[in-house]
């Protein structure tokens, strides 16, 4: 048996957390996706900084809109009364995650830092190129069927795992990051990246830097959101499919829209194509259908999941018809 020692600390402040980062270290909060890993030895740190004694764990109403500390908990935010109220697809997306045991561990940090849930990613005798940058994507060739079809390369065509993300993403959200420099905010949308040649590096944080906080700005109108999940079994599974929309609307007419996917993106899918094609309409099952046949622009399917362009479409026409209420 192969044993991969590794260091523990537990940070007493933000400022010795930094300097652990500096050092080489991995930060834990939960645990719930690291700890798996390293069990597997798909990922083996030399040392591990407990983060859980830093002030990040604030869920703070804004005028401007939301601020979640990293540390907060994902049943903690899915149960806060203003994020049930006025921000639903947040709620319904984290009620909709892994089980209830690891909802009441895991953080909100932790959940958008998730690894790709690829089943050659996690053996260790596959090619991966994530794992081991060169070797190989065999999931390009081989069994893809709960693989991605939008934002794929020849390196790498795994699916990002978290159904907050794609929520978060279609509200506009931003990460704060914290440095020995001070704190910026980068957008969601931009925090995380496609594969293209390079997919060992799957989002723009970078070495020495902690995610402290997650910025979700007000959504302009009256907007009514939600989550629909689409996965092979009802509980603690990912997604096949999902559709994360918010509407601002005016009568039965749709002002505007917000639209995000998952399940079917190498990261969370935007779908600005069906926004734009809904401003403006009326809230019909015709137009809202014509809309969402746009979903899928860009596809690039694999031999197991090609059923996944028209399952996407039906997925995104199905939450904006129960978020608009067509008739």
């Amino acid at each position: 048996m192969t044993v991969h020692p590794f260091t523990f600390t537990k940070a007493a402040d933000e400022q010795s957390a930094l300097d652990a980062a500096d050092e080489g270290g991995r930060y834990i909060a939960g645990g719930t996706t690291l700890i798996d890993l390293m069990r597997e030895t798909v990922e083996r740190p030399r040392s591990i900084v407990d983060i859980n004694d830093l002030p990040y764990r604030g869920i703070d109403v804004t005028p401007g809109g939301l601020r979640i500390g990293a540390l907060v908990r994902m049943s903690e935010l899915a149960a806060h009364p203003v994020v049930r109220g006025e921000y639903p697809v947040i709620a319904e997306a984290l009620d909709l995650s892994a089980s209830a045991q690891l909802r009441n561990t895991a953080s909100i940090g932790g959940n958008l830092m998730q690894r790709p849930r690829c089943l050659y990613f996690r053996d260790v005798t596959a090619a991966c190129n994530r794992r081991e940058p060169g070797s190989g994507c065999p999931a390009v060739g081989g069994r893809n069927r709960t693989h991605a079809i939008l934002g794929t390369s020849d390196r790498c065509v795994a699916t990002h795992p978290s159904d907050l993300a794609v929520a978060l993403t279609a509200l506009d959200a931003g990460v704060v990051l914290r440095d020995h420099n001070g704190e910026r905010t980068i957008r969601l949308a931009d925090f995380y990246r496609m594969p293209g040649s390079t997919p060992e590096r799957e989002h723009n944080l970078q070495p020495g830097q902690l995610i402290s906080a997650v910025e979700v700005p007000v959504t302009p109108g009256s907007p009514r959101s939600g989550y629909l999940k689409v996965r092979d079994r009802a509980s603690y599974e990912f997604a096949i499919c999902s559709a994360a929309v918010i509407l601002d609307m005016r009568g039965q007419t749709i002002r505007s829209a917000r639209v995000a996917a998952g399940g079917v993106g190498t990261v969370p899918w935007r779908l600005p194509a069906v926004e734009h094609a809904l401003a403006g309409k009326p809230a019909t099952t015709d137009a809202i259908r014509a809309a969402a046949d746009l979903a899928a622009e860009g596809a690039r399917p694999l031999s197991e999941n090609g059923f996944k362009v028209e399952l996407l479409k039906r997925t995104v026409a199905r939450q904006l018809e129960t978020i608009a209420g067509a008739r």
